[in-house]
């Protein structure tokens, strides 16, 4: 503590920062503390989304994904209110910085914010759904965590039907805490599956 008091002086110091004890609330990620874990979520904040998109009694989903993706890459019928999707995806998009497991299909829709459809829409909106599933979900960073790294990835190959690209998803885990993830459409276009996962690495 005598470290920590010492470090948080020095930048007072400096650039006169507040000291408001423990973190419980940040930018919409709150933080519970026990001896043994510590969680991070965003509740608060996923129940403004669905406040705000007019969903808070809508019915949860299990699953976060629709099933058919081809209609994402059709042109028509055009969504009437383009700028109420943009902020609909603008706020998934940071929900995603403790729900990985909408990294995915929200990067997905997000490369149709110039000219959404409403397939694009129904599927933003079944991604509430699925949120509303699960509210509290987020990560879980234990105190006695073994300091072991274990990486997995995934592709869809060739999943674009006009340019044939593919999108990567990777996370790493250090002990069973997740502590990086990523999903990418990679500019190379690979003849086959093989060739994307060599790509990769």
């Amino acid at each position: 503590m005598d470290e920590i008091n010492s470090i948080k002086n020095s930048l007072h110091s400096s650039f006169r920062i507040k000291d408001p004890g423990q973190l419980k609330y940040f930018f919409g990620l709150e933080i519970a503390r026990t001896k043994e874990v510590i969680h991070i979520c965003q509740r608060k904040y996923a129940l403004d989304i669905l406040n705000e998109c007019g969903m808070l009694a809508s019915k949860p989903s299990s699953t976060h994904f629709i099933r058919d993706t081809k209609v994402f890459f059709e042109d028509k019928p055009l969504l009437h209110n383009a700028n109420s999707y943009r902020r609909l995806i603008w706020w998934l998009l940071y929900l995603t910085n403790t729900r990985p497991d909408i990294t995915f299909i929200v990067h997905l829709l997000s490369q149709f914010v110039q000219q959404p459809t409403i397939h694009h829409h129904q599927a933003a909106q079944h991604i509430l759904q699925y949120i509303k599933a699960n509210l509290a979900q987020g990560f879980f960073f234990f105190v006695d965590n073994n300091i072991h790294l274990k990486a997995f990835s995934d592709f869809d190959w060739a999943a674009y039907p006009k340019t044939r690209r593919s999108t990567i998803g990777l996370c790493i885990f250090l002990g069973t805490s997740l502590i990086y993830w990523k999903s990418k459409k990679k500019i190379i276009i690979s003849r086959s599956s093989s060739k994307v996962e060599y790509h990769y690495l």
